[in-house]
């Protein structure tokens, strides 16, 4: 029998052995642009779940391991492949309910409803990906469950079998087998499976092979994102934040708490589900806030921290790089929790300010930093929702490897309606803005801005992070690549004659509008050269707009109507 102390270290185990090995994941990404990393957004999806497993003491069951790391996953997750595996570990944890350990039957029983989970959650499910290695993994261990009844047995069939499967994955996606590589998802899932299986095995936690040097900057950008959060003005001097375990025979609405610490203290963001109440709160009394939180149950974890102090050590050390950082800090707004009391609101994903000021302008109450090699978890967009004060909130995701983590905010937002949609561009989502009418009610809207989306042709100019072949172009890394609706169509030198080529491409009879977004690496100078060159190619009926969007990767980005 496997116990939950042994869950528990099998995750931390698993967590550290895709960590140690993200960069060879990411680098099976076949398609040259930039991107959300596969073995980053699954590293920092599971990392998240080993954080808290951390906190558990050894004498924890197996189902409450299970179901403390499913739910910090699905917070924590990043990218579809981080999102997929917070679904598998959802399903796992379900059938693991009840549980002080783990048997065979249990194992696979389990397993094979979190591979359930992540199928039913993607509308076409493609083979050749991570959901196929889990298929396989769970078909294996099922097969050696007949033979055994040794749990440790039957994990090992199923890296077996995910390891067998990993290896036929490019045989199902051509794209994979044209580049000679296997699916970075289905990789990521077995080096999960393998640190998992070790400590089945023999008790051994791998580990991380991170340095102190890495371990302590990572550290240091999670503290600056969260501090990006929140104005930096200090007017209370601790930072309280701390889970609660509901107890499942008490009712209290989690609203009260949230109104009663506003009364205390500021930069409020109360998050729960039927298991946990997820709390943040900046006071002067923090006890006051525990003593009332234990209304609700048990405190899980607490964190304390004096702000002052930290902001007077920061001083200390480095007094140019804290004058940069509260400059920043002092342009953004506080996420806090806003009631639902507005009828529509919206969310957006954007990285730039050009960009997050357009969706700001458009109507946008909030606008989550993120897109492109910035994949927000979603936690990030739970937060967003949760002070959007709306009681429909529609979710614009603007990348398709954000869709699911927004769709995964749904079941978890219970005071107010959200609608996600599928936009998997920039220029996607500002038409889907512009197709919002006031007078029609959320139904026509989110019929309206789906059909919106539809018509928008989309082109990026940016560059090749890596050397590759791909659609049939020899690729160095560095060269200016255009893409059309996602396909790499041209390959320059000059991000000027990419963005020309591409709108031009584009460019019909009935075309009448032609936005350029130009990015943080063109200057107006380029930007203007750029709308001179394609207006000297197309004819004169097109209106052609350019906007500084400020965002990171992409030079250019080309909406076409």
């Amino acid at each position: 029998m496997i116990l939950g102390k042994e869950l528990k270290n099998a995750i931390i185990s698993g967590s550290n052995n895709i960590s140690k090995y993200k960069r060879q994941v990411n680098d099976l990404n076949i398609f040259p642009v930039p991107d959300g990393d596969t073995g980053t957004n699954m590293s920092m999806t599971i990392g998240a779940a080993a954080e808290e497993m951390k906190k558990l003491e050894d004498e924890v069951s197996a189902a409450d391991a299970a179901k403390r790391a499913a739910s910090s996953m699905l917070r924590g997750a990043r990218g579809n492949s981080g999102v997929i595996l917070s679904l598998l570990f959802r399903g796992f944890s379900k059938g693991l309910e009840g549980k002080e350990e783990i048997g065979a039957k249990d194992m696979i029983d389990a397993l094979d409803l979190g591979v359930s989970e992540a199928y039913k959650a993607v509308m076409k499910p493609t083979e050749g990906t991570i959901l196929t290695v889990a298929r396989v993994a769970a078909e294996q261990g099922r097969k050696a469950l007949e033979l055994s009844g040794d749990p440790v047995s039957v994990w090992d069939a199923v890296c077996v079998g995910a390891a067998e499967a990993l290896e036929e994955t490019p045989e199902l996606l051509p794209v994979l087998k044209k580049a000679g590589v296997v699916d970075a998802g289905g990789q990521g899932l077995c080096l999960i499976f393998e640190g998992m299986l070790s400590v089945f095995r023999g008790g051994v936690i791998i580990e991380s092979g991170l340095t102190q040097e890495e371990k302590a900057e990572e550290t240091a950008e999670f503290f600056r994102n969260v501090a990006a959060e929140f104005d930096s003005e200090i007017n209370f001097t601790y930072c309280t934040e701390f889970i609660v375990g509901r107890d499942p025979e008490i009712s209290k609405d989690p609203l009260e708490l949230r109104l009663f610490l506003e009364t205390i203290g500021d930069c409020v963001v109360v998050v729960d589900d039927e298991e946990i109440i997820k709390t943040h709160v900046h006071t002067e009394n923090p006890g006051d806030a525990l003593q009332y939180a234990l209304q609700y149950g048990e405190l899980l974890s607490v964190k304390i921290e004096n702000m002052k102090e930290q902001h007077r050590k920061a001083a200390e050390e480095n007094e140019e790089r804290k004058k940069a950082v509260s400059a920043k800090k002092e342009s953004e707004e506080k996420l806090v929790f806003q009631a639902p009391e507005e009828e529509v609101g919206f969310i957006s994903v954007a990285a730039g300010d050009g960009l997050k000021s357009l969706f700001t302008d458009l109507g946008c109450a909030n606008v989550v930093s993120g897109g492109q090699t910035m994949n927000p978890s979603t936690e990030d967009i739970l937060e967003a929702v949760l002070a959007t004060p709306a009681k429909k909130v529609f979710v614009l995701p603007n990348n398709k490897n954000i869709i699911m983590a927004a769709e995964q905010t749904v079941p978890l937002v219970t005071d107010r309606e959200v609608i996600v949609i599928p936009t998997k561009t920039i220029p996607q989502g500002l038409s889907a803005m512009l197709a919002f009418d006031p007078d029609s009610d959320a139904g026509e809207n989110e019929a309206a801005m789906l059909e919106a989306i539809e018509g928008v042709d989309t082109g990026v100019v940016t560059f090749a992070a890596r050397d590759s072949e791909f659609g049939g172009h020899t690729i160095r890394h560095g060269d200016i690549m255009g893409l059309s609706n996602g396909k790499l169509e041209y390959i320059e030198k000059d991000p000027v004659a990419a963005c020309v080529k591409v709108a031009r491409g584009f460019t019909t009879k009935r075309t009448s509008f032609i936005t350029l977004i130009y990015g943080e690496g063109v200057s107006e100078e380029q930007a203007e050269e750029a709308k001179q060159q394609l207006a000297a190619k197309i004819h004169s009926n097109v209106e052609i707009t350019l906007v500084n969007g400020g965002q990171p990767v992409y030079y250019f980005i080309i909406s076409v109507e």
